[in-house]
């Protein structure tokens, strides 16, 4: 046996997966605009890094200490945050590369001290007219507990009041909830220039406006600061308490969390960082990063571009499933065969049209669907409670618990509510990750039912830039055991068996074990055995020596890995046998693909899970095998087409090195739009193939 790592730690994994985010910003192949908005992708992953996994390890070491104990925490906390300044210092020279990018396309992003005497006449009125209603200082008196006011999902500015024996300090937070951050310009006379500051800077201008007539001072200098909280809380157990309200007070116990990452403008003065720190309650294993002059990029996801066309992305239209064609309604194509989507290259229109032919269709009786994710203003939803109102039975399971996205669906369980949906919200202690919708039709006196079958959420917005699989389907073996799914959910405690879903935390692990143990068996007995893994985190031990077991048995392992990976691969003797990449591109890869070689007779799910422990047995998740040979031939197509990818793909290496796999001699395959081409292709050739039968049906018989 090596006696090399055999794991890595989730938490560096993670940062490394953020690493292949930002070379999409270096990468100068990607269009000028996008780049500016991996920066704020990059960001916002970063955000929730600390959050969660910075948070976690700063809550283990503190839990260690209150009980005497002694682990690796600490030695884990101080790599992370090294990783996490060099990715902060690569993040500001390719801000900079980029701002000077701009400029050479006449795109200029300034600061206060870069305006014109008419710009600065504009700005003035700017602020007077749409900033200053939304700003009121809060004044740091001793008496002031800070950490009660700060959100972490803003930025502030520190200001510093200045006077010859002592200084008042202020701060004032950026109304973007209110205004936009990127403020655009009039167009300067003579001049093709367009110019972009953001508000950070229009409030910097104007700060006198904001604090004169109100405070003496000689001199005003604001600087940039953001915190990041802890994002977990601490739900009470009162009997009383519904769920709902227990999570209600959760999210309110989130924005009073203790910080653990403090991010200041690195010029700010000595003594007011030290006051700032005091106030905040920084402790010595929290982040404190010195920075630039502006904090919360991930508002730059939506930067606009007010260049030429070329410096986005080309548009890649959704397209329509050919399979619904020729159909009166979405229930008589399902019903034909099994429909398989995939968005974003599909559109999510078909899902929404779904449900809303449901709400009225006379001959349904009901409709169950899980919630994770879901829009604000979700279409689908609102079909649900037009069910409601034409007299379907409607039961919405709502996952209060989803991360960051707890307090859209409190209001959506308390508007279903209020309409007459009947909302689950499941057994405590298992979150809901699963994608289900089950639709019961009444047809000829008999019930049918048709089910969906996911890897991502029900929301539109999402599913215009997440990749991710959809199963339409009438097999009764499968609609059966997704009705029991539901049932499962309402009722954890009573006996139920699956003998086709892959249902976590029922039988996930085991069946896992089996279709690699199954592949080892083969690999044995001199077959061949393979397997093919997407998902987007591998870190998992008990899979993670599964597949080293496998490995080391000869079966050829290729797995796709878009985030945390704490498999080693390459290893002599425990994972020579195992190749991984990571696709990062346009769209965020996010289903999860399982695909067994299966002596010749390929075996292949797709699920809602990721190989994590979490979600296999602490969730309720779903996965279910593909069964029409056409549309398993389709998945293992668009999962191999990434494994020829020779522009996006990454290697996942033991040094984290994010290599990109070398190109060599071979064309460019660029494996995202090399499947929007292939799917564009089937559509093409299915309407085609439907134009010839309808032809035939229309030809007079002779």
């Amino acid at each position: 046996m090596s006696t090399e790592k055999l794991y890595i730690e989730k938490e560096l994994s993670w940062l490394s997966f953020n690493e292949r985010v930002l070379q999409e910003v270096a990468d100068k192949s990607v269009p000028l605009i996008e780049r500016i908005r991996f920066l704020g992708i990059f960001s916002n992953n970063l955000d929730e890094f600390y959050k969660v996994r910075f948070a976690d390890v700063k809550r283990r070491i503190l839990i260690n200490q209150e009980r005497g104990g002694n682990d690796n925490s600490k030695h884990l906390l101080t790599k992370m945050q090294t990783k996490a300044l060099k990715l902060n210092e690569r993040f500001d020279e390719l801000y900079n590369e980029l701002i000077r990018e701009m400029a050479r396309r006449r795109i200029f992003l300034v600061n206060e001290t870069q305006l014109s005497d008419a710009q600065k006449k504009w700005a003035k009125k700017y602020f007077h007219r749409e900033v200053l209603p939304h700003l009121t200082p809060l004044l740091m008196r001793d008496d002031i507990d800070v950490l009660e006011f700060l959100k972490d999902e803003y930025a502030y500015i520190a200001v510093e009041l200045k006077q010859p024996q002592h200084s008042q300090y202020a701060l004032i937070e950026i109304p973007t909830d209110h205004l936009p951050r990127f403020i655009i310009m009039p167009e300067q006379k003579g001049k093709r220039r367009k110019t972009i500051i953001l508000l950070d800077n229009i409030i910097r201008y104007c700060l006198d406006d904001l604090f004169s007539g109100f405070f003496d001072y000689q001199q005003l200098n604001g600087y940039a600061m953001k915190m990041t909280r802890d994002a977990e809380y601490d739900l009470g157990h009162e009997v009383d308490h519904s769920l709902l309200e227990q999570m209600s007070e959760g999210v309110s116990q989130r924005l009073t969390a203790m910080p653990v990452r403090f991010v200041y403008q690195r010029d700010m003065p000595q003594e007011m960082l030290n006051f700032l720190c005091g106030k905040l309650q920084i402790s010595n294993y929290d982040s404190l990063i010195p920075g630039t002059r502006y904090h919360n990029f991930k508002d730059f996801i939506t930067f606009p571009n007010l260049g030429r066309d070329y410096l986005e992305n080309k548009p890649l239209p959704p397209m329509k499933c050919a399979d619904f064609d020729g159909f009166a309604n979405k229930f008589d194509a399902i019903r034909k065969q099994d429909i398989l989507l995939y968005y974003p290259y599909h559109t999510f229109e078909h899902i929404s049209e779904l449900v809303r032919q449901a709400s009225f269709d006379p001959k349904v009786i009901s409709i169950k669907i899980n919630i994770y994710r879901v829009a604000k203003d979700s279409r689908l939803m609102n079909s649900l409670i037009d069910a409601v109102h034409n007299g379907k039975s409607v039961t919405v399971v709502v996952e209060l618990q989803a991360r960051f996205d707890e307090e859209v669906n409190i209001e959506w369980s308390r508007t279903l509510t209020e309409a007459g949906v009947e909302v689950v919200f499941g057994a405590p202690g298992l979150k809901i990750h699963a994608k289900l919708l089950l639709i019961s039709r009444r047809e000829n006196d008999e019930i049918i039912d048709y089910a969906h079958i996911g890897t991502g959420n029900f929301h539109e917005k999402t599913a215009r830039i997440y990749t991710d699989f959809s199963l339409l389907t009438a097999d009764a073996d499968l609609t059966r055991e997704v009705r029991n799914v539901f049932g499962y959910i309402e009722n954890p405690y009573r006996p139920v068996r699956f003998n086709h879903l892959v249902v976590s935390p029922r039988n996930s692990r085991k069946e896992l074990y089996r279709l690699i143990d199954n592949e080892i068996a083969n690999a044995q007995a001199g077959k061949k055995a393979a397997l093919t893994i997407k998902v987007n985190n591998l870190v998992d031990k008990g899979l993670v020596n599964k597949l080293y077991s496998a490995s080391n048995a000869g079966v050829t392992i290729k797995m796709i890995i878009r985030g945390m990976c704490s498999l080693v691969p390459g290893i002599d003797g425990v994972s020579d046998n195992i190749k991984i990449i990571s696709i990062v591109d346009r769209f965020l890869e996010h289903p999860r693909v399982i695909i067994a070689h299966n002596d010749g007779d390929p075996a292949v799910y797709i699920s809602s899970a990721d190989w994590m422990t979490r979600n296999l047995d602490h969730r309720i998740e779903v996965a279910a095998p593909v069964r029409d040979p056409r549309l398993k031939q389709r998945i293992i197509d668009i999962v191999n087409l990434h494994f020829i990818d020779t522009v996006k793909a990454r290697w996942i290496d033991k040094e984290m090195s994010n290599s990109y796999v070398p190109r060599g001699n071979r064309k460019k395959v660029r494996s995202q739009i090399a499947i929007y081409d292939y799917l564009k292709n089937i559509e093409k050739q299915t309407k085609y193939q439907k134009r010839k039968e309808q032809l035939r049906e229309d030809e007079p018989n002779v």
